[in-house]
């Protein structure tokens, strides 16, 4: 039988000679509106509450798949925030290009330079970082377009999967979406390892010098390199943002298609707003740190420990990144793999405390394999059409 549930007579207040067959609980505010219409608690209510605090209500299907979503995969959360790191590495090396361009076009209307062609405050006489926010600006800018077109087609793979399955077609379409994404997460993360140990830092330094002394050319046109970087920026950010929309679609897949619709939209603005309100900030340390070194003792002190640490923050974060990107792309792929995610789940088991510790290893090796297949394939591929590297 199915039980009403009637309202709380509030407070200060005591329930007398309560109905048979009313239960005294704290309903939710539908139900407390059916409760005094005599209606069964849960009849038609939406609440996905109806189920912990009805226990005697059937529970509805919208009530049912909200409840089975309510616990969404780490696994899948963590791939955002490994290609955070991606982006502000790929955001980094944009900026290390553009500080040259900015010189040039100082140069070219000032004629005030110091010697060094990298951007320092400390180092360059007369001239403004006045390009670095524009520059993230721009390619914010064209982070905000990419998602304008990704939020509505995930939307339309999720909704042309829901069709397919409802006509018995059970074709997944979102998680080979996440596979691919996890797969070239591992690809970027093999492919700066293989750099930076098939390069020498000689030849680092060379390549590094050989584009400063093109980028520096007066004859060179700033505006239209500057454009180029950004662009290339953006493309990057297109792969990313599409990882961390399909992720966020996997975790709201079963909800209604209004919830999904501000879940996306929320992620997206929330991920467009402070990934690049962190970069902004992460490229003006150096102009703090100078700002505090001018003042007194104390912030003098301060600002030079920033102007120390603002380097070796943007290592830290390279180095983040490229284990983030095993550590995620390789959960990605061990998880939607069964057979890889029993080997690696009994592993963990077996190691009792440091299970976490063999889990993650385990995530980073398949990590580390798949991005060499990847590397192995695209460098092929691009060899077919006469290129010698990957990029």
């Amino acid at each position: 039988m199915v039980l009403s549930a009637r309202v709380w007579p509030g407070p200060g207040r005591r329930l007398v000679n309560p109905r048979p067959g009313l239960r005294t609980v704290r309903a939710c505010r539908c139900c407390r509106r059916r409760a005094r219409r005599r209606q069964p608690a849960g009849a038609c209510c939406q609440c996905p509450a109806v189920s912990r605090q009805h226990p005697g209500a059937a529970v509805t299907p919208s009530a049912r798949r909200i409840g089975e979503n309510s616990h969404p995969p780490k696994k899948d959360l963590r791939m955002a925030g490994a290609s955070l790191f991606t982006l502000l590495d790929d955001i980094a090396t944009l900026l290390d290009d553009v500080s040259i361009l900015t010189k040039v076009a100082a140069k070219k209307t000032a004629g005030v330079l110091g010697d060094d062609l990298a951007l320092n405050a400390q180092q360059v006489t007369g001239v403004t970082a006045d390009r670095e926010l524009p520059v993230v600006w721009a390619v914010a800018k064209g982070s905000l377009v990419n998602k304008v077109i990704l939020v509505p087609a995930a939307l339309a793979i999720s909704a042309l999967e829901a069709w397919l399955r409802g006509r018995g077609y059970n074709v997944p379409l979102v998680m080979p979406l996440m596979m691919i994404g996890g797969a070239y997460l591992c690809f970027e993360g093999v492919e700066k390892l293989a750099h930076k140990f098939l390069h020498s830092e000689e030849e680092d330094a060379q390549r590094h010098a050989e584009r400063t002394r093109v980028l520096a050319d007066e004859a060179v046109d700033v505006v239209a390199l500057e454009k180029d970087k950004v662009k290339g920026a953006i493309r990057t950010d297109f792969i990313l943002s599409a990882e961390i929309i399909v992720l966020s679609l996997g975790v709201v897949a079963g909800v209604s298609f209004g919830q999904q619709v501000a879940v996306l939209v929320a992620i997206a603005l929330a991920m467009t707003i402070g990934v690049y309100g962190l970069v902004a900030g992460i490229v003006k340390l150096d102009d703090l740190g100078l700002y505090l070194s001018k003042k007194g003792a104390a912030l003098a002190a301060l600002g030079r420990g920033i102007l120390v640490a603002a380097p070796w923050l943007m290592k830290f974060l390279s180095v983040a990144g490229t284990l983030a990107m095993f550590l995620v792309g390789g959960g990605i792929l061990v998880h939607n793999i069964p057979t890889l995610h029993h080997l690696v789940v009994d592993l963990a088991k077996a190691s009792g405390s440091l299970g976490w510790l063999v889990e993650a290893l385990g995530n980073m090796l398949v990590g580390v394999v798949a991005g060499a297949v990847v590397l192995a394939a695209v460098t092929g591929f691009q060899k077919l059409r006469g290129n010698k590297a990957a990029h």
